[in-house]
């Protein structure tokens, strides 16, 4: 199932992707959502984020393909950051660019976990459970202001910045990571295409062990990480983030 937040005349509401219609429900999406009986017209609805986080956590070196490239070592344990929330986006949105002096700003295509229900250390057993379903994400950074001062590493600041942490379009439950594919376009053109089953900390691994050390909330988000084919763009270019499967998050830069 596909599930999506979106505004019709002023009304936002939950909705169920069938076809080109959205079949509307109310409450929480996390906890028995009710259906409506009313159905919008896709082509009328503007999409908004499909879920609102409380908190979004991303991945560093996550893909054995990238980490061989890099010559970086297999972590031993997830190496998470937080996003700030001011950065978060929803599909069809623009991407502020920073000012010049911050740098160039690379994209990176991500598959995106939303927690469904909470979870504190739980086992990977029971972290399956606590996954919802997954989105599309591009997970914006500052390349060069991560590591300008050789002393402190500005992880916090260098995806922190206004629309760094764009996801959607919907919320797909029903996916399979071991089979689908993950392409970004920047302007029309394709710079990534990895698998996603080359992930070295799968969805409920992630889960399990970042919960040990946090509480995860319905509609948290975990960025998975990305992989090869991540460059800088320029403002005023197109990115879309694509995922078998799920959909196509499109947005555009500065």
């Amino acid at each position: 199932m596909k599930w999506l937040r979106g505004r019709l005349d002023g009304r936002e509401r939950w909705g169920l992707l069938d076809g080109d219609e959205v079949l509307v429900h109310e409450g929480d999406l996390f906890s028995e959502p009710r259906p409506t009986g009313e159905r919008w017209p896709l082509a009328r609805v503007e999409l908004l984020m499909p879920c609102q986080p409380r908190t979004m956590l991303g991945l560093w070196n996550n893909f054995q393909a990238l980490a061989e490239k890099n010559g970086w070592a297999r972590p031993a344990e997830p190496l998470y950051f937080l996003k700030a929330p001011g950065s978060w986006t929803g599909p069809g949105t623009t991407i502020p660019a920073p000012p010049p002096e911050v740098g160039r700003i690379a994209y990176e295509g991500e598959l995106a976990v939303v927690i469904g229900r909470r979870a504190s250390r739980v086992t990977v057993e029971d972290a399956v459970a606590c996954i919802f379903g997954y989105t599309c994400a591009n997970d914006v950074t500052a390349m060069e202001l991560l590591h300008r001062d050789a002393t402190f590493a500005q992880w916090t600041r260098a995806k922190g910045f206004d629309g760094f942490g764009a996801f959607g379009p919907v919320i797909e439950t029903d996916f399979n990571i071991e089979t689908a594919v993950l392409r970004t376009r920047v302007g029309g053109r394709e710079r990534q295409n990895y698998p996603l089953a080359d992930m070295i900390f799968k969805p409920a691994e992630l889960v399990s062990r970042i919960s040990q050390d946090l509480t995860l909330e319905p509609g948290d988000i975990i960025l998975c990480g990305t992989s090869l084919g991540v460059l800088p763009m320029k403002p005023g270019t197109e990115v879309e983030v694509e995922i078998d499967g799920i959909g196509v998050l499109r947005n555009q830069f500065g």
